[in-house]
């Protein structure tokens, strides 16, 4: 019995893959002609990638279809290739990325999103090249904040892989779950599914090389961090409260959570936000309504930096609301305000880089 490609092709061809309801031929799987010495015959079977459901069916079928079609004694080896490369492994993610910073808060209502996005903004401004990552997975705000909730990102393909192409905003990369979902539709989702599209966000996005990787993350300690902390070596944490005695505690918590033995995430320092009210008709005048110096006493207590005191004045809440946050405007006191938190980020970021070891993803050695 003389073996030749056409026998073996037609015998693929009597093999349906599930992906495309078409056979193996029609659907371009076939890599390369099947290559035959003597009765050994070999095969590769291109997929679209390496976590393909149908794969072991399919090669399964496709040897059988030979066997079948062409004869028992044939010896069949089949090699899989994949279109789509497999996603980098925990600790090889986001290669380009020098610093990974996460911004929290112990409770929500404290502006913590109003701060990561003035945050990344005002990076940008100093030049440094910024992505932006809304990790509240259940309550996304940064679509808004940067007026672009009606965009939804596309796929590029980068290195035999199909990512995610972050939205470009105030020179500002930026993702977040609120592009993939109804923003009237409240999301119903069981931890690990959220975990799931988080590290989709992270791994399977084109982020490029960033100086820095802003976290915007949910409040409290969740899922969410545990899955940050067990994805990306993160280089240190912001902690955002309010003055208020409530808010000080939960805050108390968020530093706990990243000082903990286990996680040993670096605090970068503290943000005092809502530190005063400030009317625009009075605006030498400062009410103190959550209290005074709370987080800055906290900061002294807790023996790390007070990164910056924002005021709370009426314009920051109108910028996030209308997609304009306020360090786009650095004439303004409350863009200086930001551009002010930006440089000490910086300074301390730079200082913890030199003077401390790259932090360890949890779960590693």
């Amino acid at each position: 019995m003389t073996l030749y490609p056409k026998l073996i092709m037609d015998a693929l061809a009597t093999v349906t893959y599930p992906g495309t309801k078409k056979n193996l031929v029609e659907s371009g799987m076939i890599a390369d002609q099947p290559s035959i010495d003597g009765m050994k015959v070999r095969v590769v079977i291109e997929f679209p990638r390496d976590t393909d459901p149908f794969l072991k069916s399919t090669v399964k079928a496709a040897e059988a279809a030979i066997h079948y079609h062409v004869g028992r004694e044939v010896e069949v080896t089949i090699e899989t290739e994949f279109k789509s490369k497999p996603r980098p492994e925990v600790g090889k993610l986001l290669p380009q990325v020098k610093n990974i910073i996460a911004v929290s808060s112990g409770k929500g209502g404290v502006g913590k999103s109003t701060v990561a996005a003035n945050l990344a903004i005002s990076l940008a401004r100093l030049g440094y090249k910024v992505g932006l990552l809304d990790t509240d997975i259940f309550g996304p705000s940064m679509p808004k904040m940067f007026d672009v909730e009606e965009a939804r990102p596309y796929a590029v393909r980068v290195d035999g892989r199909d990512l995610i192409e972050p939205i470009e905003k105030y020179g500002v990369k930026l993702l977040s779950i609120g592009f993939f979902v109804s923003p009237e539709t409240a999301t119903l989702w069981r931890g690990g599914m959220a975990s799931n599209a988080l590290k989709q966000l992270i791994a399977d996005a084109d982020w490029g090389e960033l100086d820095y990787f802003i976290l915007d993350t949910p409040p409290g300690t969740s899922d969410i961090h545990l899955t940050l902390l067990q994805t990306l070596a993160i280089t240190g944490a912001v902690i955002v409260s309010t003055p208020q005695s409530v808010a000080l505690a939960d805050a108390r918590k968020g530093i706990d959570m990243y000082r903990n033995e286990k996680v040993n995430v670096p605090i970068l320092g503290l943000v005092e936000n809502m530190a005063w009210f400030t009317p625009a008709e009075l605006p030498e005048n400062k009410y103190y309504i959550f209290g005074k110096d709370g987080a800055k006493n906290l900061a002294e207590e807790m023996n790390c930096p007070l990164l910056a005191q924002i005021p709370l004045v009426q314009s920051i809440r109108e910028g996030g609301d209308d997609g304009k946050p306020s360090a786009l405007n650095i004439e303004t006191a409350t863009g200086q305000a930001f551009l002010n938190l930006a440089m000490a980020v910086v300074t301390v970021t730079n200082r913890r880089n030199k003077e401390q070891a790259p932090t360890k993803i949890v779960g590693t050695k």
